[in-house]
């Protein structure tokens, strides 16, 4: 049903007895992780790979809640040498916005 999330690794972190804390641990990804790594490209302009490496290495336990493994590699790959990853980013961006999609998708489901 979904191309990189995982429905079964959610409920598998989250548990499937309380859909309103699921609910809310979602949104959170969405607001905080999603958002930090589609800011990703404005730290290769400015060269900040410090910066770039936070935001990958902060990011990849949701990615891993999400059943989002590809991802999560994606940002381990960047986060390993960020100086040389930019394509890795552009990839990394078009598979945020599937991601932030089937996240909303998924929480309209429970």
């Amino acid at each position: 049903m979904y191309q990189l999330i995982n429905e079964q690794a959610i409920y598998q972190y989250f548990g499937d007895d309380d859909p309103e804390m699921i609910r809310e641990m979602i949104q959170i990804i969405l607001d905080t992780n999603v958002q930090d790594l589609k800011g990703l490209s404005m730290f290769y302009e400015k060269g900040d790979f410090i910066a770039i490496k936070k935001r990958c290495h902060k990011a990849k336990p949701s990615m891993s809640y999400i059943g989002a493994q590809r991802v999560r590699k994606i940002l381990e790959s960047i986060e390993n040498k960020p100086e040389t990853s930019q394509a890795l980013n552009e990839e990394l961006q078009d598979k945020l916005t599937l991601i932030e999609s089937e996240l909303i998708s998924f929480l309209d489901t429970i």
